[in-house]
């Protein structure tokens, strides 16, 4: 028995533990004239037998590992990603470039084929913001909404008013942008400008699911975005005493310490880079020696 929620041509397939990584959340939105589905994960494939074939283009709110896994399912489609993630579906070279962990290649790549079935899709097409995918009496408008990668778009179904908001997905675990083609300034704005967006049901691909309450929404964005400035008040917390940065990834502030991950230390070490620079700028922060930062003013509760 699933948990599918539907909202006209809209189903939204409930994954396990509400889509829990490494399962996700995805969308069918069936229209007079085609179908597709947004963001194939491991949950589609575990219903392979109901699925296989039946979208006429999958849409990606980007491409990351947990959400191409079902890309294989549709080799008849047209996959369409934003024009500064397609090349992660059109070669695993590609997503290499997007994930950007030094020495980590093979290992990854093996990751992604035999953990995700990741395929190679050369055809994929670029869209841009404002994308308009028309499927006859409901259509997929696209707000590209950097940070968590360059493409990351949230992807608006509409008249259902179902807004797909991707990674940017409201769990505890707040904002990731730990990659290489991660940027924390972009996926700040990029949270300040979803709220405006005009919805009246939000899908997260992770955890949380489906909100069909504008107060909710806006309260547990309020909370993801909150995890930003959590972070960057433990690092200070941290360099009242002179660390270096290798000690601060082995500390961990994005990952608890008991996550063990191939990938951790890369995404660690990418993420307190970017407070860092941020710090450094504001003067918060001083480096001490070539390799050593200290605070220079308390973190601020």
């Amino acid at each position: 028995m699933n948990n599918d929620r539907t909202f006209g041509a809209v189903t939204v397939i409930i994954g396990d533990k509400n889509g829990k990584y490494p399962h996700g959340n995805s969308l069918l939105v069936r229209g007079r004239n085609a179908t597709a589905m947004i963001d194939p994960s491991l949950s589609v494939v575990a219903r392979t037998d109901e699925f296989r074939g039946r979208a006429d283009l999958v849409v990606q709110s980007h491409v990351h590992e947990d959400h191409v896994a079902g890309v294989h399912l549709f080799p008849d489609a047209e996959v369409h990603a934003h024009r500064e993630d397609a090349l992660g579906l059109r070669s695993l070279d590609g997503l290499m470039q997007i994930y950007g962990y030094p020495g980590m290649d093979e290992p990854m790549r093996d990751f992604v084929v035999s953990n995700f079935h990741y395929v190679e899709r050369p055809d994929t097409r670029d869209f841009e913001d404002g994308a308009f995918f028309d499927l006859g009496g409901a259509a997929i408008r696209a707000f590209h909404l950097p940070g968590h990668t360059r493409g990351h778009c949230a992807l608006l179904i509409e008249p259902a008013g179902v807004l797909f908001l991707g990674d940017i997905d409201l769990t505890g675990f707040g904002p990731y942008y730990g990659d290489a083609w991660s940027n924390l300034e972009d996926f700040e704005k990029s949270l300040r400008f979803i709220s405006v967006i005009d919805a009246r049901v939000w899908v997260s691909f992770h955890h949380v699911g489906v909100v069909d309450e504008r107060r909710t929404f806006e309260e547990k964005l309020a909370r993801f975005h909150g995890k930003i400035a959590e972070r960057e008040r433990n690092i200070l917390s941290y360099l009242v005493e002179p660390h270096t940065l290798d000690e601060m990834v082995a500390h961990r502030f994005l990952y608890p310490p008991h996550a063990n991950l191939s990938f951790i230390d890369a995404a660690e070490r990418r993420t307190i880079e970017q407070h860092l620079q941020r710090l450094l700028a504001n003067g918060a922060v001083q480096r001490v020696s070539e390799s050593r930062y200290r605070a220079l003013r308390p973190a601020e509760h």
